[in-house]
């Protein structure tokens, strides 16, 4: 980050984090463990509390409802972490940022999280960065319609945009421990989609890399090096955390047993490849399998 040195001189935040939460945190710990000065927006004051508790400069601005005008953002380095709303199909809490932009100046770098999610169902199939994207969840559709409106702010101010696609992330606190727990049951996994993952770690140096050598207007797939099914899934950490493993049913009793989010994912199944985070950002998994990174994630080392 030596493009910042002047704003670090002046005491000016070099880079902001846009929802500064699990991913955000750890982001801003690394920057600042480099000297780079760094500020975390939030939603709420009491994440802002908790963010300075950590150490970490932060304001409460609701990037819903909140005049934006108190963001610092020419110039500045920012990574948007920040969720879509909960409902529709469109992300207008970022094209509110975008107009925003242009209002009040421009940053020179934004990487962008957005979900795997925006290739919808594609059979199980390998999938890299040149699959049509098609969503079929309104929760990808919001993400897709977050990542066309940084393309047209990219094409109108020529900042640097980068696109990162991630699957489910996971990682200490990010188990579904409590649904396992309870016993609901999965789909058969000779029957189950394929899913994709990654460590929070792994995920947080994704977006270093991103930052740090990303080229402009490109996107990458972040994932692990072994896509499995859903139902794997569960049952590698069921094993991992000593717990029994979930029931299964078949996929034809799924819609009177499972929830409505969980019969969503069911109804996709798609297998990423991670070549171009490897080849291109130079990205090296810490936890390239489920495997490596439960331990860590379950307390256990």
């Amino acid at each position: 980050m030596t493009s910042e040195r002047e704003s670090i001189e002046r005491g000016e935040p070099a880079l902001l984090i846009l929802g500064c939460g699990y991913l955000g945190r750890r982001l801003a710990r690394h920057y600042m463990d480099l000297g780079v000065t760094v500020l975390g927006v939030v939603a709420s004051e009491s994440s802002r509390r908790t963010l300075l508790d950590e150490g970490i400069p932060a304001i409460a601005v609701d990037l819903a409802s909140a005049d934006l005008a108190v963001l610092p953002l020419t110039g500045r380095a920012v990574f948007h972490l920040a969720p879509p709303p909960g409902q529709g199909v469109e992300d207008w809490v970022t094209r509110r940022l975008a107009a925003a932009f242009a209002r009040q100046g421009h940053p020179r770098r934004l990487v962008y999280i957005s979900t795997s999610g925006v290739y919808g169902d594609c059979g199980g199939a390998w999938v890299d960065e040149t699959w049509p994207v098609r969503p079929s969840a309104d929760r990808a559709r919001r993400r897709w319609d977050a990542e066309q409106a940084l393309r047209q702010w990219r094409r109108a101010s020529g900042a640097a945009l980068v696109v990162l696609r991630v699957a489910g992330i996971y990682g200490p606190g990010r188990l579904p421990l409590e649904r396992i727990r309870q016993g609901l049951p999965l789909v058969r996994e000779s029957q189950a989609p394929f899913s994709n993952r990654i460590h929070v770690d792994d995920l947080a140096q994704a977006c270093v890399a991103a930052m740090e050598r990303g080229s402009d207007g490109e996107i990458y797939n972040v994932c692990d090096d072994y896509p499995s099914t859903m139902t794997d899934y569960f049952f590698q950490i069921a094993d991992a955390a000593g717990l029994p493993r979930p029931p299964v049913i078949p996929i034809s009793e799924m819609e009177g047993q499972l929830s409505p989010g969980m019969r969503s994912y069911m109804r996709e199944s798609r297998r990423l490849s991670n070549r171009k985070l490897r080849d291109e950002l130079g990205v090296t998994l810490t936890y390239p399998a489920l495997k490596d990174g439960l331990p860590g994630a379950l307390g256990r080392r």
